[in-house]
């Protein structure tokens, strides 16, 4: 695996949980789980923020989008990327879209829709927000400069949407796939092919696992995946487009909780590096 370069960007102001600053160390146990790979660590701003335009840490966010611009542009394809909070997909799919336009699905695995706005949103956290900036409803500094189209969406394992997140999935008739129907991975192959796209980044946020078998994340839902459903996932997705990018995120370790911390280290430590090997081919 010495071939893969993998961008960790340690942000945590995107989160709105009490602990999200574990977020930090979460990007470095992700990254050290494929120790021989090429790593660009985007050194973040640790500070809190300033709220604005709705959005906590606002000032602190347009910073760092500004430094993991900087360090997608220099990674050759696919764009493989672990974070720190949802909100650090946007350099990576802003400039997947930017090459591929509609030529592009995003699969976002994750418990929640990240589909509100500064308006709706209950925390003001802009993980709650990332996927509906980069449909291009969102403050200025945080959307990207080409907007991905709902047609080219596909939700998979989403099971917690907030009343205006509900709206939006179903005015836009964004393709939606609980985590019963992912048993079935042709199911999300069909999904994504019926976007009208070949090429795929693929979002996930840790807390589409089931917190019977992951609990490591700030914001777990019952009714999730199991790891071996995610790669099953995955992979059939690697075999049918072409994977341009591959982000995993919100994984926040504690290390107090003896036995969970080392259930869920073993989890990564098994599928992170298949999940990365995957999608670089």
């Amino acid at each position: 695996m010495s071939d893969l370069t993998i961008v960790e960007i340690p942000q945590w102001q995107g989160s709105s949980t009490g602990t999200a600053q574990r977020l930090v160390e979460g990007a470095r146990l992700l990254a050290r789980a494929v120790p021989d790979a090429a790593r660009i660590r985007v050194s973040t701003d640790a500070a809190a923020g300033r709220a604005r335009d709705g959005v906590a840490h606002a000032d602190v966010l347009v910073r760092n989008l500004a430094l993991a611009r900087r360090a997608v542009a220099v990674v050759d394809r696919p764009v493989l990327t672990l974070g720190g909070d949802c909100g650090v997909d946007l350099a990576p799919v802003e400039a997947a879209l930017r090459r591929y336009g509609d030529r592009l699905a995003v699969v976002w695995f994750d418990a929640h829709g990240d589909l509100n706005t500064p308006a709706s949103s209950p925390s003001g956290a802009f993980h709650g927000m990332i996927l509906r900036a980069l449909l291009g409803e969102g403050p200025a500094e945080l959307v990207p400069e080409t907007a991905l189209k709902p047609s080219r969406l596909v939700l998979a394992g989403v099971r917690a949407l907030d009343p205006d997140e509900r709206a939006y999935v179903d005015r836009n008739a964004v393709a939606e796939l609980p985590a019963a129907r992912l048993a079935d991975p042709t199911n999300l192959v069909d999904a994504t092919a019926a976007t009208g796209a070949d090429h795929v980044h693929i979002h996930i946020d840790l807390d589409v696992l089931d917190p019977t078998v992951f609990s490591s994340v700030g914001t777990p839902e019952p009714g999730g995946l199991t790891p071996q459903t995610l790669l099953a996932a995955v992979t059939a997705l690697v075999e049918r487009f072409t994977v341009v990018g591959l982000t995993i995120t919100e994984y926040e370790p504690d290390p107090e909780t003896d036995s969970v911390h080392a259930r869920d280290q073993g989890v990564l430590a098994d599928i992170v590096p298949k999940l990365l090997r995957a999608a670089a081919g």
